[in-house]
């Protein structure tokens, strides 16, 4: 059995692979759509490059969402970790806009939507959850894995809504569309927890070769 001596935990933050919601820009949240070959092709260049560049991963920590499942197995298969699913790691949920598009919540209820994106961090879809609510759950399953499993190389297959309501609170942002943009997708986070405080250790790694910045 491996012996961790390092007091300090680190997480590695992905998001699942590209998927035929997301290249519709339709909001999944709770939902699920399949992969894409797109994004398939890009887990597996992530995989090689996980499994190329330090830090050696000691386990997967994923999402139960399929999507995320799929995308971990994928990661997987050059790792060989042990996978662990967490129920805590799930997007937020979209409640009654899941399966939309930004542009069709738009023209349906404009002001409603600008309302709601002003509360930041409570911003809160209908019959959905807050991203305060994602960001609670989310820590806790993290800060609990790293008691279990202290000093240890976690990577977490995970969504964008969880990786940025984790990384906005460690840097006290207050989610409102007017800061500077700090985040992109398809990129990869180092972050770490010791003892009681949230550090960020690199953010946005991106693959030789992605071009998708947005």
């Amino acid at each position: 059995m491996k012996q961790h001596h390092r007091e300090k935990t680190t997480f590695g933050l992905l998001r699942h692979g590209k998927t035929v919601w997301n290249q519709e820009k339709r909001i999944q949240g709770s939902g699920n759509s399949p992969l894409t070959p797109d994004g398939i092709a890009a887990l597996k260049a992530w995989a090689a490059f996980l499994h190329s560049t330090p830090p050696t991963w000691d386990r997967l920590i994923v999402s139960p969402l399929q999507r995320a499942i799929d995308s971990a197995k994928i990661i997987n298969e050059g790792l060989h970790l042990p996978m662990q699913i967490e129920d805590e790691l799930r997007e937020q949920n979209w409640g009654l806009w899941e399966g939309l598009t930004i542009d069709e919540i738009k023209s349906a209820d404009p002001d409603e939507l600008e309302k709601r994106i002003q509360n930041g961090w409570n911003f809160l879809p209908p019959e959905g959850e807050s991203r305060q609510e994602v960001l609670q759950r989310t820590r806790g399953c993290l800060e609990k894995c790293a008691r279990q499993y202290t000093g240890q190389h976690l990577l977490v297959i995970t969504h964008l809504g969880v990786i940025k309501t984790l990384l906005y609170s460690i840097e006290k942002r207050p989610f409102l569309p007017s800061e500077p943009k700090i985040l992109w997708k398809n990129r990869f986070h180092l972050i770490a927890h010791s003892e009681t405080a949230w550090t960020i250790l690199t953010q946005n790694i991106f693959l030789p070769g992605n071009s998708d910045l947005k």
